[in-house]
């Protein structure tokens, strides 16, 4: 706000920035489970998967950083520019 940023683009930018994240960690989450099958499978449990579920969990991990990621930007959207360039 400081420097003629509205509200609006610093909530975009926290949100933005909770997204990518969250698009990191669903990205890392199925790289690392999806070849960890053989290493299940070796204990005797059959595994299959599809992509259905696949997607779901990669869903559930960008709305988890959507829901968690708006609060936080919400409320850096309406702090004061003195007081946050005075932290």
């Amino acid at each position: 706000m400081a420097t003629g940023a509205r509200m609006r683009n610093i909530l975009q930018q926290f949100l933005t920035e909770a997204l990518v994240v969250s698009l990191l960690g669903g990205a890392i989450g199925v790289a690392v489970g999806l070849p960890l099958r053989p290493s299940v499978a070796a204990f005797g449990t059959p595994v299959k998967y599809s992509i259905g579920p696949v997607l779901l969990a990669f869903g559930c991990a960008m709305a988890t950083g959507l829901v968690f990621g708006y609060m936080p930007a919400r409320k850096a959207a309406r702090v004061d520019p003195i007081v946050a360039l005075a932290t």
